[in-house]
């Protein structure tokens, strides 16, 4: 049975979409990566997708996705996306116990802030990977 990450942030749109691709590249099928929100957007950020398209990784069919009970059952780790850098919406760390990476929110930033929070992302997800074997 495959671990499964679950990444979650209020909108889906920006950090945790970024998480969850990152994620199911580099772990080439050792773990699954999902994300989801508390209060998901209608589309993924745009220029998050052309931050990711920079990395060779296409979100753009990617929908934000409602954080259900069911996929926090069945996640081995779940890691909050900036709680505390939001100030809107409901934070999921106050129902579970949670890794919170705290990540600026990419909505409504330029192109080089999301780059810069886009290789944030990817640096800690590759520290994640190298811990797989300890959760």
């Amino acid at each position: 049975m495959h671990k499964i990450i679950l990444f979650v942030c209020i909108h889906n749109s920006g950090r945790s979409q970024m998480a969850e691709a990152f994620f199911n590249q580099m772990a080439q099928g050792k773990a699954k990566a999902l994300s989801a929100g508390t209060k998901p957007s209608d589309e993924v950020n745009p220029v998050v997708i052309e931050a990711m398209k920079e990395s060779g990784i296409d979100i753009s069919n990617n929908k934000p996705k409602i954080l259900t009970m069911q996929m926090v059952r069945q996640a081995n780790k779940m890691i909050t996306m900036g709680c505390g850098a939001d100030t809107e919406g409901v934070c999921p760390a106050r129902f579970i116990k949670t890794e919170d990476w705290a990540l600026e929110d990419p909505k409504g930033k330029s192109i080089d802030d999301v780059r810069r929070i886009r290789d944030e992302i990817k640096r800690r997800v590759a520290d994640l990977i190298s811990e797989l074997d300890s959760f």
